[in-house]
């Protein structure tokens, strides 16, 4: 990243004195103060509201798009609504989402790419039109803006909660009882791999609520976000004694062999069309593997009755 630095023209909000200095949008510099890429006066700064007086010493970071050679895609990815300004794609388990420098296998971007798909530019070249974030064991839907003007919208709905999803989860043991769970998360103080409830992070707030109990002791929940932290819905089970099964990052104890990939998919989308304003759901099928399981130590049709329960509006009523 390059530092850049000015001086500021007149007074006024961080976010809006410094997006007329830029000639950029206020969603751009928003998501740039809010990364943690702004400083004032020498002071590191993660609200867009603080107050900035004329002359103030405005620092930022330019973030450099990565580049790396050309990586063949041979894999392709369920699309599930496509138009001339978002795409709704059903990501599958191990497909990591945006490019890094330590990422050598093909990403869904390049995917995109290959794709030919048109993209939105305003996260930067790594994150082509990627709206939202979903872990690389993590399935289902996946919104993509195709153009700024969407790009700029969505990630608007993002921060007023009015864009979502709506998670199934396979756990160890039931929940005692749906709850909501409020706990703030930051980087593990002992394993920069992990995510941590600890005091003074970022808040934090997860609904889960109990669907049903497996033959064998396992369980299947419904889980929705309010904030979205990175691993949150893993962290605030693990929180509260509960681990994902397969995901042994965060203490599910299981052979890999067994259970080889983390039961985490977003089963559905909700979202506000950027264009038409036309308020849409779209769902995402589960995978093979966690099908299976569902069929095999579930009693009943739940994948039908957590439809109803969607269509109802009241998955989320015991909270």
């Amino acid at each position: 990243m390059s530092v850049e630095r000015l001086s500021a023209p007149v007074s006024g909000r961080l976010d809006r004195v410094l997006a007329q200095a830029l000639g950029k949008s206020r969603n751009q510099v928003e998501k740039l103060i809010k990364e943690g890429h702004v400083y004032l006066n020498g002071r590191h700064v993660v609200k867009a509201s603080v107050k900035v007086s004329a002359g103030d010493e405005i620092a930022y970071e330019l973030v450099v798009p990565i580049k790396r050679d050309a990586v063949p895609v041979d894999f392709d990815v369920e699309v599930l609504y496509e138009d001339e300004d978002i795409m709704v794609i059903n990501k599958p388990a191990g497909l990591v989402v945006h490019p890094a420098p330590s990422v050598k296998e093909p990403t869904l971007v390049d995917w995109l790419k290959q794709r030919g798909v048109s993209l939105s530019t305003l996260s930067g070249e790594e994150r082509h039109g990627i709206v939202h974030r979903i872990d690389k064991e993590t399935t289902g839907a996946l919104l993509v803006a195709k153009n700024n003007e969407a790009h700029e919208a969505l990630s608007r709905q993002l921060q007023d909660k009015t864009m979502g999803r709506y998670y199934l989860a396979l756990i160890d043991k039931p929940l005692k009882e749906s709850r909501i769970v409020e706990a703030p998360i930051a980087r593990h103080p002992k394993n920069r791999l992990k995510m941590a409830v600890v005091e003074g992070g970022k808040a934090a707030k997860s609904a889960f609520v109990n669907i049903a109990e497996s033959r064998t002791g396992s369980a299947l929940i419904a889980a929705k976000l309010f904030t979205g932290r990175t691993h949150q819905i893993r962290v605030h089970l693990s929180h509260i004694g509960r681990h994902i099964l397969g995901d042994t990052l965060y203490g599910f104890k299981s052979k890999r062999s067994t259970i080889p990939r983390v039961y985490l998919h977003a089963y559905e989308l909700y979202v506000t069309h950027p264009r038409t304003a036309q308020r849409i759901r779209i769902g995402a099928p589960l995978f093979a593997d966690m099908a299976a399981y569902i069929d095999t130590y579930f009693e009943g049709n739940l994948i039908d009755e957590i439809d109803r329960l969607l269509d109802s509006g009241t998955l989320f009523d015991a909270l």
